[in-house]
């Protein structure tokens, strides 16, 4: 299966920021963790997928009030019951935030299932991103 960018947008609002008046880190994970989930439940049925772990998140500089936010997020490698996305966020098209994400296809119980779903990587991005996940 060849990758698949999905995207979703946040408007910063004054809720979302911490006591510096920018994006509050742990707002931003959330966003991160939902755009992955997003691409991890366009491949699979989401009331069987779970995030097992944010790998990390790197914010590049703040995300001031009335910014928007883009989350680009794709699964870009798979094992037996894992898919890892990977998430990047830009505001006007300049990175803001990235990350790795796990998810794990479970069934009614909770326990990990397979999911039979291979990523190809097609593109040298794609290479060096399934690479990247390769080592988390």
């Amino acid at each position: 299966m060849r990758m698949k960018t999905l995207t979703i947008h946040h408007l910063v609002k004054g809720e979302d920021l911490n006591h510096h008046s920018t994006l509050f880190a742990g707002r931003g994970a959330e966003w991160l963790v939902e755009a992955g989930f997003i691409a991890a439940a366009d491949l699979l049925p989401p009331q069987y997928v779970l995030c097992l772990k944010i790998h990390g998140m790197t914010f590049q500089r703040p995300v001031r009030p009335g910014e928007v936010v883009r989350f680009d997020s794709k699964i870009v490698l798979t094992g037996r019951s894992r898919l890892i996305a990977y998430v990047r966020a830009t505001t006007k098209e300049e990175l803001t935030v990235d990350g790795f994400l796990t998810f794990v296809y479970v069934d009614d119980e909770g326990k990990s299932r397979p999911h039979g779903i291979t990523i190809e990587a097609e593109t040298p991005e794609e290479i060096e991103l399934q690479e990247r996940a390769s080592q988390l």
